[in-house]
């Protein structure tokens, strides 16, 4: 029938189709982030800069790539960091939880909006960063993980922490997770003069 709407596996929208999804699940945060002198929901916010990033760290990335990058920490909040015991196996436990978690409610959505299985696989890999080291588009997704991090949250993770020394350790461990293509365009992130200052102590050469 002409005019009709396109089906569930009609692939002309469906990439927008899922896309919209996520980012409806993402809107619903509590926790919000100041962006471009905006306020946002703060994983709504996070995943469009992660997609911006993406798209340009891969200018040919794949349709798994992008929902990768939208579905990275969806819906994150309704896994807090204090249902975990404190100290660095707490943390662990709760981010692996955490990439579970994504991987299983962005595979629903694609399914939903007509995604084939193996589509749906490879987006759950990337968000769960398997393969990293070995696989160029979960690099360029820590890539764009990293960025985000020093992009929205460097000073305020500095203030938190309020040890130079620790802050330093945390930005070389970032550092050390980053290709060339990405530490370049970390240098060339609009931080405050104090993040400039931090970022640029971490990648100095050590003596």
């Amino acid at each position: 029938m002409e005019n009709s709407p396109p089906s569930v596996s009609d692939p002309s929208d469906r990439l927008q189709r899922a896309l919209d999804v996520i980012d409806a699940a993402n809107a619903d945060d509590p926790f919000t982030l100041v962006v471009g002198g905006v306020e946002r929901p703060k994983e709504l916010a996070h995943a469009e800069l992660m997609t911006e990033w993406v798209r340009r760290l891969d200018p040919e990335a794949s349709e798994a790539q992008i929902l990768a990058a939208r579905a990275h920490h969806l819906r994150r909040w309704t896994l807090p960091r204090s249902d975990y015991p404190e100290g660095r196996s707490g943390y662990l436990r709760w981010r692996a939880t955490l990439k579970k978690q994504h991987a299983v409610e962005v595979g629903e959505i694609l399914r939903d909006a007509g995604y084939d299985e193996a589509t749906v696989e490879r987006v759950q890999r990337i968000v769960r960063k398997e393969g990293l080291g070995r696989d160029p588009a979960v690099q360029v997704h820590e890539d764009a993980l990293c960025l985000v991090f020093l992009q929205t949250q460097l000073d305020d993770l500095a203030a938190q922490i309020g040890d130079e020394d620790k802050m330093l350790a945390i930005l070389r461990k970032t550092a050390g997770k980053m290709s060339p293509a990405a530490l370049s365009a970390a240098e060339a992130l609009p931080l405050t003069p104090a993040g400039v200052a931090q970022l640029g102590r971490a990648l100095a050469p050590t003596t």
